[in-house]
């Protein structure tokens, strides 16, 4: 599957007017300083970019990223900008049209930067084996995925990989599309299904139980949208089935619980985190207004304690005593079921 996921990227795929469900990354509302950033990026590169989400994460300055399955590079580009010229960026493809729209570009935004020296680079490898390519274990603060891991054959070593590579403390934030339900094999093996991100997309409680199994116990999602099917006979083939693009967050933090525990901890928010002064979002469930006592679970507050968000917040309370499960965190079905103003699929 990987050489058809190849062929579709590279030789297929020319720009985005290429894919088959309509797709149109400019869904999201992003905020002002994202906006600023992709504008800053050259226009053949956003021309090849097939995202379905927003990889984006806050406070990011002076971090190393990986991002994997980078294509031509849009996503690099953008972090290059918010990790600042002490920050690096890497990213890693498969598909050699995509990795050289990427370098060829390379020296124009080290220039448009106003950088001394490009703070990216660009690796061919295969995101399930990135030892391969000479990535060292715990050398990344934050690693990212827009719209890829969906398409990769052996996603459980996607996970177990990125959680190798990450230092203690650090996150995978990453952009994909599920399914309400496990995809037959018949659609799987379907190139154009596979390459338009729909037939490779993960039942959302797999993905949960491979992401438990990687290490990463309390999976987070940031946000979700439904993906309406534009092509009417690629509908036809889907039946029934209901895709969600949806972002998630997973931290390296061993030994979170499996359920959201209640120790009567609580956070306050100092508002000192860049663009986000009045409201932080860990996550769908969890928007922590400035200044106020916000109660959290103990995972939630090992996630703002024990990570690179700890200096923003202060801490109340201990491990001590323990109150039984935490109401608040979400359970069930993950994802909005609302299909009315659903986004195209885009990969």
């Amino acid at each position: 599957m990987l050489e058809k996921v190849k062929i579709y990227y590279g030789k297929v795929l020319q720009d985005q007017s290429d894919l088959k469900t309509d797709a149109c990354c400019s869904v999201i509302n992003l905020p002002d300083y994202v906006k600023t950033a992709i504008s800053a990026v050259h226009p053949d590169v956003l021309a090849r970019f097939y995202g379905c989400g927003l990889v984006v994460p806050p406070l990011l300055s002076g971090l190393r990223v990986l991002d994997l399955g980078c294509g031509s590079g849009r996503d690099c580009y953008v972090l290059s900008q918010l990790v600042g010229e002490s920050g690096y960026v890497v990213g890693v493809d498969m598909t050699d049209e995509q990795l050289a729209v990427a370098r060829r570009h390379l020296e124009y935004h080290t220039h448009e930067f106003a950088y001394a020296r490009a703070n990216v680079e660009f690796r061919k490898g295969y995101i399930e084996a990135l030892g391969d390519i000479g990535l060292e274990s715990e050398t990344f603060d934050i690693v990212v995925s827009n719209c890829v891991i969906n398409l990769s054959p052996d996603k459980r070593a996607v996970l177990a990989e990125a959680y190798r590579l990450l230092k203690p403390g650090g996150e995978v934030y990453f952009a994909d599309i599920y399914a309400d339900r496990r995809i037959p094999p018949e659609l799987r093996d379907d190139p154009v299904l596979y390459g338009e991100c729909l037939s490779g997309a993960l039942y959302w409680n797999d993905f949960y139980d491979l992401a438990k199994l990687a290490g990463f116990t309390d999976p987070r999602l940031v946000e979700d949208r439904p993906i309406a099917i534009g092509d009417p006979m690629l509908a036809d083939r889907l039946g029934d089935i209901q895709f969600y693009s949806a972002t998630y967050r997973l931290f390296k933090l061993p030994d979170l619980e499996p359920a959201c525990e209640d120790y009567g901890q609580s956070v306050r928010y100092h508002g000192t985190v860049p663009n986000y002064e009045h409201v932080f979002r860990l996550d769908k469930h969890h928007a922590i207004e400035r200044g106020t006592i916000f109660p959290v679970c103990g995972n939630t507050y090992r996630m703002l304690s024990e990570t690179r968000f700890r200096a923003h917040f202060e801490f109340s309370g201990d491990r001590n005593v323990h109150y039984g499960l935490f109401e608040g965190c979400g359970a069930g079905f993950p994802f909005d079921q609302n299909q009315e103003g659903a986004v195209a699929s885009c990969c």
